[in-house]
C-alpha cells in the first residue's frame, strides 16, 4: 500500500479490514505508517535514483502471533494423548470385549458390526479425508490479503452426497433388520431366567419347574449378583426393573429407574424398564467367568452396578442346583450361631437385617435386598453389585470387606440403600462369621 506525504489509501486499508473480519482474524485499527525511503533500497523506483514515499501497515494478527506455537502444540500434545487413551481400551485381553465374543449371539452382533464398520469407515476416509485436504490446501497463508472468491457450491457433487448416503444406509439396513428378528427368536426349549434390576445390584430368578427349592413353598432358586448356566445350553432372559431399597406405602419399590444388561462377550445391551419386560437369548459356547455390567445411568452408583455370569459344565451345574435347592445351613454353636442370633433378632437384639434379606429356610423371606441363602457358596463370588469380592485371590474368605461393607455401606459405595446400623466390632465379627457359613 502505496501513499504521498503521510497519505494513506484509505479505501484499500478498509477492504483488507472487512478481509480480516471475513476470515475471522484481530483486525489493527491503528493507521498506517508513512516513511520516507533513502535511495539504494531494493525496489525499482528506489534504484532509479529517486525517494519514495511508502506506506506500512501493521499486518493482521501480528499481536498475537507470538503465541500461536504454543497454542499448536498443545493441540497436538492433547490429541496424542487422546489417541493414547483410546488405545489402551482397545485390550483384546479386557473381561468386557465385544471383538472377542464367546456365544453365538455375541459371535452374530459382531459379524454385523464388522459388516457395518468397512461401509462407515469408506464414508469416515472419505469425508475426513476431503475435509483435511481443502484445509490444508484452501488454508490462510500469510501473503494473502483478499477473500478467496465466494461460489455457490457444485449442485451435482450435492445431489451426489445426498444420494450416495441414502443407497448405503439401504444397503445395511437388510442385513441389520435380519439381525434384528434373528436375535428376537426366543427357542422353547430354553431355560428361562428373569433378570430384576435394582440399585444398585442384578438379582437373578430361575422360573422353570425343575429349578425350584425343596423347602416351604418350593419358590423358585434365586440369586444376587452372579447368574450360574449350563455351558452350551440356550438361556432365554426376561428383564425387568424393581427398584430397590425400602419400599413406600403403595407397596410400589422404590427407586424404579431404567437400567441396560449388557456382558458384551455373550450379548449386547438391552434395557431393563420398569412394567417392561424385555427379552435376551444367549448361551455361553463354553465354562468360564463373563463380566457384564449396567450399561445406562441409573443413579450414583451407575458405574459399580457389576454381574457376572459363571457358566459351568454339566457336572458342576448339576451340583450347583442341588445345592441351590437346600435351605441355608443353620450354625448352632460359636461366632456363626451369635451371629445368626443377631441377623434375625432372636435375643432382642438385632433382627434388622430380615426386612430387606431373605434367607431360604427360615423366616426371613423379604426379596428387597440381595438373597443370602448360599452367600458363601463358591460360585457367589461377589456382592453390592460385584464391587467387592467374596473371597481373596487364593480362595480364603474376604473378611475385611465384608466387614467395612457391615461397619458403613455408605462410607465404602456412597448411596448403599442399607442404612448404617451403628454395629460393634463384635457384633460385624458374628455377623461375618455367620454369613461366611451360608454355603
Amino acid at each position: 500500500m502505496e501513499g504521498q506525504e503521510g497519505g494513506v489509501d484509505r479505501a484499500r486499508r478498509i477492504r483488507q479490514s472487512a478481509d480480516h473480519v471475513l476470515r475471522g482474524e484481530p483486525m489493527d485499527r491503528r493507521l498506517a505508517h508513512v516513511r520516507e525511503v533513502t535511495p539504494g533500497a531494493r525496489t525499482v523506483a528506489e534504484r532509479a535514483g529517486g525517494t519514495v514515499t511508502r506506506a506500512f501497515a501493521p499486518r493482521a494478527g501480528a499481536a498475537l502471533s507470538g503465541g500461536r506455537g504454543t497454542v499448536r502444540r498443545t493441540r497436538w500434545i492433547l490429541a496424542l494423548l487422546a489417541l493414547s487413551i483410546l488405545l489402551v481400551a482397545c485390550s483384546k485381553s479386557a473381561p468386557q470385549n465385544t471383538m472377542n465374543p464367546k456365544g453365538p449371539t455375541a459371535q452374530t452382533e459382531k459379524n454385523l458390526l464388522v459388516l457395518v464398520l468397512w461401509p462407515a469407515a469408506a464414508v469416515f476416509v472419505i469425508v475426513e479425508g476431503g475435509i483435511l485436504l481443502i484445509s490444508i490446501r484452501f488454508r490462510h497463508r500469510k501473503d494473502r490479503d483478499r477473500m478467496p472468491p465466494q461460489i455457490h457450491g457444485n449442485t451435482r457433487l450435492e445431489i451426489g452426497w445426498t444420494i450416495a448416503p441414502a443407497i448405503v444406509l439401504a444397503v445395511i439396513m437388510v442385513p441389520t433388520v435380519s439381525t434384528i428378528w434373528q436375535l428376537a427368536r426366543q427357542p422353547a426349549d430354553a431355560m428361562q431366567i428373569t433378570v430384576e434390576g435394582y440399585q444398585w445390584w442384578w438379582g437373578f430368578r430361575y422360573t422353570d419347574p425343575d429349578m425350584t427349592v425343596s423347602y416351604g413353598d418350593h419358590d423358585a432358586i434365586v440369586t444376587a449378583d452372579v447368574m450360574v448356566i449350563p455351558a452350551g445350553r440356550t438361556i432365554d432372559l426376561s428383564l425387568t426393573s424393581l427398584g430397590g431399597g425400602a419400599h413406600s406405602t403403595s407397596g410400589v419399590p422404590d427407586h424404579e429407574v431404567i437400567h441396560s444388561f449388557w456382558a458384551p462377550q455373550l450379548f449386547g445391551k438391552q434395557d431393563v424398564i420398569p412394567g417392561e419386560t424385555n427379552h435376551i437369548v444367549f448361551s455361553a459356547d463354553e465354562p468360564g467367568v463373563y463380566w457384564g455390567q449396567c450399561a445406562e445411568f441409573c443413579g450414583l452408583q451407575h458405574g459399580k452396578m457389576k454381574f457376572r455370569i459363571s457358566a459351568l459344565d454339566e457336572a458342576d451345574w448339576q451340583r450347583w442346583v442341588a445345592n441351590q435347592k437346600d435351605p441355608a445351613v443353620k450354625p448352632t454353636v460359636g461366632a456363626a450361631q451369635q451371629g445368626m442370633d443377631l441377623f434375625f433378632g432372636t435375643n432382642g437384639v438385632g433382627g434388622q437385617c430380615i426386612q430387606c434379606h431373605g434367607v431360604g429356610g427360615t423366616a426371613a423371606s423379604s426379596t428387597a435386598a440381595p438373597n443370602l441363602t448360599h452367600f458363601a457358596a463358591t460360585t457367589h463370588e461377589c456382592f453390592a453389585g460385584c464391587d467387592f469380592q467374596v473371597f481373596n485371590p487364593d480362595g480364603t474368605p474376604n473378611v475385611e470387606a465384608l466387614k467395612a461393607w457391615l461397619r458403613d455401606p455408605n462410607a465404602v459405595k456412597l448411596g448403599a440403600k442399607m442404612p448404617d446400623y451403628g454395629l460393634t466390632e463384635q457384633q460385624i465379627d458374628t455377623l461375618v462369621a455367620y454369613l461366611y457359613s451360608l454355603k
